[in-house]
């Protein structure tokens, strides 16, 4: 079980990498990895098991995350509609993104970020993302609203981009016209 101790922290070069594709079918350990990714947001949001293990709460994990860097991410949030999404993907790709931005009104965290960075994080309002789970069956979800945003949080740690580098730095609630404000 993944606890925060396997967790890497801001300023770990693997962070900063960009991640290698998975070979498919994906081995036995990739597999568990995978696995063990959404297994640590589902109990992180359970709140015996969060005080239990002194895990902090996360909707998303991705692989570089615990320092492997390769291409797989996990999701488990109910979004404002109160919709379930729990997914465990190799090589997620968004193949498709709105023009209309959008931002969590509270801002972005990440469990690789112990101190707050305040301030807007403008992603895409609506996304398509393919990827393959752990049943090697590939998926395609279309996302708006918080799910598109924690798609896009982790699908970033693959590519070595962290949530604070689109804050703008000299002006970090600076929004543009239209976008829409998630709450969380």
């Amino acid at each position: 079980m993944l606890t925060m101790e396997d967790i890497i922290r801001d300023g770990h070069p693997t962070l900063r990498n960009v991640a290698a594709e998975v070979s498919m079918p994906p081995s036995e350990e990739d597999k568990q990895i995978l696995a063990s990714l959404l297994e640590y947001v589902i109990n992180s949001q359970n709140v015996e098991m969060a005080e239990q293990y002194s895990l902090r709460a996360g909707i998303g994990l991705a692989a570089p995350q615990i320092n492997v860097a390769k291409r797989m991410i996990a999701v488990h949030l109910t979004d404002e509609k109160g919709i379930l999404y729990s997914y465990a993907l190799f090589n997620p790709k968004i193949i498709s993104h709105s023009v209309e931005k959008a931002y969590l009104q509270s801002g972005e965290g990440c469990l690789s970020v112990d101190e707050a960075f305040p301030g807007y994080v403008l992603r895409h309002a609506r996304i398509t993302v393919k990827g393959i789970n752990l049943d090697g069956e590939e998926v395609k979800l279309r996302l708006k609203g918080l799910a598109s945003i924690c798609f896009q949080h982790e699908i970033d740690h693959l590519n070595g981009v962290m949530f604070y580098d689109y804050i703008d730095k000299k002006d970090p609630y600076k929004l543009i016209e239209d976008a829409i404000a998630i709450e969380r």
